[in-house]
């Protein structure tokens, strides 16, 4: 499937949605994330970064209230792993949605946070917020910290 096929896909399945509202809707999610040109590329065209803007263009296709994020900046160098931090915070507030990331990338962690849940074995840890667990006397807790 091509990007705009991709972003399409989720909302046709919606017994509500409007046809002449779809290319509309694709046009404005891809240029949330900068990437108007892509709309007829498939996936082997495009970068680990340009996956995963796609991604966040698709989430967004259904106004979500909430969205859950699983390491969103993996397998990414530094760059891109903090353009994709960015762009995960300009969405939350542009479309006042609230964001549950699970991330080891701390450097994430701290741009698009306002509160951290550190899990050991399962359970919370610590909780707080980057600078209150940055502080931490905990030794698994300031684990997490010691190089970001």
């Amino acid at each position: 499937m091509t990007v705009r096929q991709n972003l399409e896909f989720p909302v046709i399945r919606q017994p509500d949605y409007k046809k002449e509202d779809l290319t509309d809707k694709v046009k404005e999610q891809l240029k949330n994330v900068g990437l108007e040109e892509a709309i007829d590329k498939v996936p082997s065209e495009l970068s680990g970064g340009m996956k995963k803007r796609i991604g966040l263009a698709r989430t967004f296709m259904l106004d979500p209230e909430i969205i859950l994020y699983d390491e969103p900046t993996t397998g990414l160098d530094p760059f891109t792993s903090n353009e994709i931090s960015e762009l995960i915070l300009s969405m939350q507030k542009k479309y006042e949605v609230s964001s549950l990331i699970v991330t080891h990338d701390m450097a994430c962690a701290r741009l698009v946070s306002n509160r951290i849940v550190v899990l050991k074995n399962g359970e919370f840890a610590a909780e707080g917020t980057y600078e209150e667990l940055e502080k931490s006397e905990d030794e698994f807790v300031k684990g997490f910290f010691e190089f970001s």
